[in-house]
């Protein structure tokens, strides 16, 4: 009886450290894709590109909430195969950044942005389009 009342404290115990362990993990930080695109996250800010034939477009956001693009910069090179073509991202609203035009995506693209927010450093991250 003692010691399925220890072994049941054990369980109990375990499961609990468990569930605050998993809460404390996603407690702001979570960094999956919100908007279907790739997220790679730098000094703190969390930068989400959505690749199109179309478009590109990049959402900026810092622990989840919108980052205001508002006289950012922002450039993309786009490499794919022997192809390098360069863009510059527009504002385009709250916390995106927009270039409109014929791209290549999908496997085995890659883009290099280089983004500067007013009064942040500058950050440079590379992307591996699925």
């Amino acid at each position: 009886m003692k010691s399925s009342l220890l072994s049941l404290l054990a369980v109990a115990s375990l499961a609990t450290s468990l569930h605050v362990a998993s809460a404390l993990a996603g407690a702001g930080h979570d960094h999956g894709p919100k908007y279907g695109g790739v997220v790679r996250e730098l000094h703190n800010i969390a930068y989400e590109l959505v690749a199109k034939p179309d478009s590109l477009t990049l959402y900026v956001s810092d622990h989840g909430k919108p980052v205001s693009t508002q006289g950012a910069t922002a450039e993309a090179v786009i490499y794919a195969g022997n192809d390098k073509t360069a863009v510059k991202l527009q504002p385009a609203g709250e916390n995106r950044m927009v270039a409109k035009g014929s791209f290549k995506v999908g496997v085995g693209v890659r883009v290099i942005l280089t983004t500067t927010l007013p009064g942040k450093t500058p950050a440079k991250a590379t992307f591996n389009l699925k």
